[in-house]
């Protein structure tokens, strides 16, 4: 099959540009490929993630990761923690497993768009361009969006856009 198609743009390129954070991890280099522990072909993992210099007005935190590179219209979201307490500024490498023992009180996963609950690793399709994983953390402005697990990652991403006060991303690439 040919894959061949534009780039699409940032996800966050296209809309306003909240005030700006850190986040790092030490399994993922800024526009470096992803180690296969966090694709779906090694073990499926999620990466340790830290975050600092966030608004001190943060009430919660949202944690993303998003493919806009997908061969949909839509993208593709592969994790999404909501309802992180604004004292939590990091999660160890693991944190998205589907049982979610390793997330702070409160804080709960989305199912990914592949119907997996927590984390679903890079798993673009084989032969397809080097895809984009954007891992972003929203500092927000409320305790709780008032989702549940029933919602969907684009109600979530919705819901985070009016309350942000502050963005951090990092992103690596996966190819298989």
């Amino acid at each position: 099959m040919d894959f061949t198609r534009p780039l699409p743009p940032d996800p966050y390129s296209l809309l306003p540009v909240p005030a700006t954070f850190t986040l790092t991890s030490p399994d993922i280099t800024e526009g470096d490929p992803l180690p296969a522990d966090h694709a779906v072909d090694g073990g499926n993992t999620s990466p340790a993630l830290a975050w600092s210099g966030h608004p001190e007005q943060t009430r919660s935190f949202v944690l993303s990761c998003f493919d806009p590179d997908a061969p949909t219209p839509s993208g593709y979201w592969h994790w999404h923690v909501l309802d992180l307490p604004a004292t939590t500024t990091s999660l160890p490498r693991g944190a998205g497993a589907a049982e979610g023992t390793d997330l702070p009180r409160g804080a709960f996963q989305l199912t990914s768009d592949g119907g997996r609950v927590g984390f679903e690793g890079a798993g673009p399709p084989p032969g397809d361009h080097a895809h984009r994983y954007v891992f972003a953390v929203h500092a927000l402005d409320v305790e709780s969006l008032d989702l549940t697990t029933e919602n969907t990652n684009v109600h979530a991403a919705f819901n985070v856009y009016f309350h942000t006060l502050a963005r951090a991303t990092l992103t690596g690439t996966y190819r298989r």
